[in-house]
C-alpha cells in the first residue's frame, strides 16, 4: 500500500514543474507585462513580479518558491503578498499534503480595479483636495504679482481633482457591472 502512495507522490512530482525551476520565456514575458503595467500606477516591481508569476502558474506557489523563483528577499515577498491579499489579486489555496501557506492569483479585472480605486486612488484625491485648499491659502500670501498666475494653477489642480472625484464613482459603478 505505502508503495502505491510512492507511486502517485511521484507521478504527481512529474506532472508538476519544480517551483524552483528558472523562469521560462513565457514567466518572464508575463511578469514583464505586470511590472510595466504597475510602473504606470506607482506600485513596487517586486508586487508585479509576485502577481504575475502567481497569475501565470498552473498551480499554487508558496511563499518560498516565489522567493527562490524570483530572487526576492523574505521581506519584500511577505509584505507584496499581505498587500495583494488586501487587494484582493491573491487569495490562499489549500494544498493537501503540504503545509505551507499557498497563493494563487485571483484574474477578475473587475474587482482588482474597483478596489485598487477604492482603496488606493480616492483616499489619495480626497487628501490632494485638503492640501489644495490649505495650497489656496498660502497663495494668498504671495506678492500681488506673482499671485496671478499661481492662483490660476492651482485653480487648475483643484478643477482636475473635482473632475477625478466625480468621475471615480462613475467608473467603479461601470466595473460592478
Amino acid at each position: 500500500m505505502a508503495l502505491i502512495g510512492q507511486h502517485k507522490d511521484a507521478l504527481a512530482n512529474l506532472r508538476r514543474p519544480s517551483p524552483a525551476a528558472p523562469l521560462t520565456a513565457l514567466e518572464t514575458e508575463i511578469i514583464d507585462l505586470f511590472v510595466q503595467v504597475s510602473g504606470l500606477f506607482g506600485q513596487p516591481r517586486s508586487l508585479a513580479e509576485i502577481y504575475g508569476l502567481l497569475f501565470i502558474s498552473a498551480h499554487p506557489l508558496a511563499m518560498d518558491h516565489l522567493i527562490e523563483r524570483l530572487k526576492l528577499s523574505k521581506g519584500s515577498a511577505s509584505q507584496g503578498l499581505k498587500f495583494l491579499r488586501n487587494m484582493g489579486a491573491v487569495k490562499t489555496v489549500y494544498v493537501p499534503g503540504d503545509r505551507r501557506v499557498h497563493y494563487e492569483a485571483v484574474a477578475e479585472l473587475r474587482n482588482l480595479l474597483t478596489r485598487f480605486l477604492r482603496d488606493q486612488i480616492v483616499p489619495h484625491l480626497e487628501n490632494g483636495q485638503a492640501r489644495l485648499t490649505r495650497i489656496a491659502g498660502m497663495v494668498k500670501q504671495l506678492p500681488a504679482g506673482d499671485r496671478a498666475r499661481v492662483q490660476a494653477r492651482v485653480t487648475m489642480l483643484q478643477s482636475w481633482g473635482k473632475r477625478g472625484k466625480r468621475f471615480l464613482p462613475l467608473v467603479m459603478t461601470i466595473l460592478d457591472r
